[in-house]
């Protein structure tokens, strides 16, 4: 009983531990009307540098263009899957910018029907008794208008979760994204003319995690325990921080091509444009699902590898040996490689038996996502297997033995130049002397697991833009 309260402790510790900010803040009273919550663009829009001169700009209608209504598990919805206020969260972020000057647009004939309703009142008054009072000011005019909207919502495109459970002890997690992308494009009121376009992306997570605890503790006495959160992002906080961030795209690439500029002057344009035409680098390599994409040009690596043998053969006892390896690889295309290896193997078996090797082995590899840091791979290939006890003068000796090869593996890339992998491998070869006993119709094979390091040389790894390469995959 001791134990299992243990492991009841601990699967709540960890629960608790991993979610407290959750956890340990569920709402139990009312609570009062408070300032809207910023997003981590809300900052940057409002420490930004401030431009020469702010912008006049409209906005008429900033709006949901995806007809999309919220999904329901059962019976429908009427209600909308993303907000309908855009246009305020977008005159909001051009407010904060301080880049510009927004005027009214969305609700024009409230503003006209008001200014009439003033200029009619106004010519009463002057006529009875103020002949000298000032005519109504007229409205700004826009030199740019921000046009664009939500063009798509896309629900669960990655699901997904874990769960365990072991006597009646448990817990489980669960999790689903989506993605709203939003366009935002300036125009000219002089002539028309596109200015500039962006298009910005953002996903909106939502999860649920759980514990539960279903137990007999006694004859006819069950002890029953479940706790548990799910948290979902805001859909409006994410729209507000799509749109947050394209503003901010829209006053950097304007800078960069000399619509505006920033009152601190050429040095603080040329920052600006620096740091984000990196990070947009950056952004652009990653697919769909946030995987980061590297472009390799290296046609050349060396790779070396600690290795332990797993021996199989007329032995009962089967033990792990060691070893070491080095290799030459050749990139013939970007999933296909050549990898030329030598390795020193010490197979140990039985109750004393203990014997070195060289293997050479010629392989193809086949790289799955050549693009991703962490990257799986397979191969197969063929190899022989030389008996280095003449070296040493050791009898008896094993003639070489011809095998093949098959495994598969996982690359970590490190930096530019050096990558982390690990493999495990089969090894067949077409002798039953390996272990200097012939016993069966079995020939003899081994299994080989390691973790090694490549170097690459003949380039530089960098990060960039991929989507030519890549929008086949995407």
């Amino acid at each position: 009983m001791r134990s299992y309260y243990k492991i009841v402790s601990l699967l709540v510790t960890v629960f608790l531990a991993s979610s407290c900010g959750t956890y340990f803040n569920q709402p139990v009273t009312q609570q009062d009307a408070r300032t809207g919550e910023l997003t981590p663009k809300s900052a940057i829009l409002k420490e930004f540098p401030l431009p020469m001169e702010p912008v006049v700009v409209g906005v008429y209608n900033f709006k949901d263009q995806t007809g999309q209504y919220k999904s329901a598990e059962t019976g429908s919805t009427f209600s909308t899957a993303v907000s309908q206020g855009a246009t305020t969260i977008l005159v909001k972020a051009l407010e904060d910018s301080k880049w510009f000057t927004p005027i009214e647009r969305e609700n024009l004939g409230n503003l006209l029907s008001e200014r009439n309703i003033i200029r009619s009142t106004r010519d009463e008054y002057r006529k009875n008794s103020n002949p000298n009072e000032p005519n109504l000011p007229p409205l700004l005019y826009a030199g740019i208008l921000l046009e664009g909207g939500v063009v798509s919502y896309d629900s669960n495109i990655l699901t997904g979760g874990l769960g365990a459970r072991y006597f009646g002890v448990g817990g489980s997690t669960q999790y689903r994204e989506d993605r709203i992308t939003v366009y935002l494009r300036a125009v000219s009121t002089s002539n028309g003319r596109i200015l500039k376009t962006v298009y910005i992306s953002k996903t909106i997570l939502s999860q649920a995690v759980d514990v539960s605890l279903f137990k007999y503790v006694n004859f006819q006495r069950l002890l029953e325990a479940e706790t548990g959160y799910t948290k979902n992002e805001p859909v409006q906080l994410a729209l507000k921080d799509a749109i947050e961030k394209s503003v901010e795209s829209l006053i950097i690439e304007g800078i960069q091509d000399k619509l505006w500029s920033t009152k601190d002057g050429p040095q603080k344009d040329k920052e600006l444009v620096d740091s984000y035409l990196e990070e947009k680098a950056f952004e652009e390599s990653k697919l769909l699902y946030d995987r980061t994409q590297t472009v390799s040009e290296a046609k050349n690596s060396i790779s070396v590898a600690g290795i332990s043998p797993l021996f199989n053969g007329d032995y009962a006892k089967k033990r792990f040996g060691f070893g070491a390896s080095v290799g030459f690889g050749r990139t013939i295309s970007e999933n296909l490689s050549l990898q030329l290896e030598g390795a020193y193997l010490r197979f140990k078996t039985g109750q004393s038996f203990e014997k070195e090797f060289a293997d050479i082995t010629l392989n193809a590899q086949y790289n799955m996502l050549p693009y991703d840091d962490l990257a799986p791979f397979a191969y197969v290939g063929f190899g022989y297997l030389l008996d280095l006890d003449k070296r040493f003068n050791q009898i008896p000796r094993v003639s070489p033995a011809p095998k093949v090869q098959a495994g598969v593996g996982v690359i970590f890339k490190l930096s530019d130049t050096f990558d982390v992998k690990a493999f495990a491998e089969s090894n067949f070869t077409f002798s039953d002397e390996i272990d200097l006993i012939e016993s069966g119709k079995r020939d003899d094979y081994y299994y080989s697991f390691g973790v090694g390091v490549n170097y690459y040389f003949g380039r530089t790894r960098v990060t960039k833009t991929v989507v030519k390469q890549l929008e086949t995959k995407q």
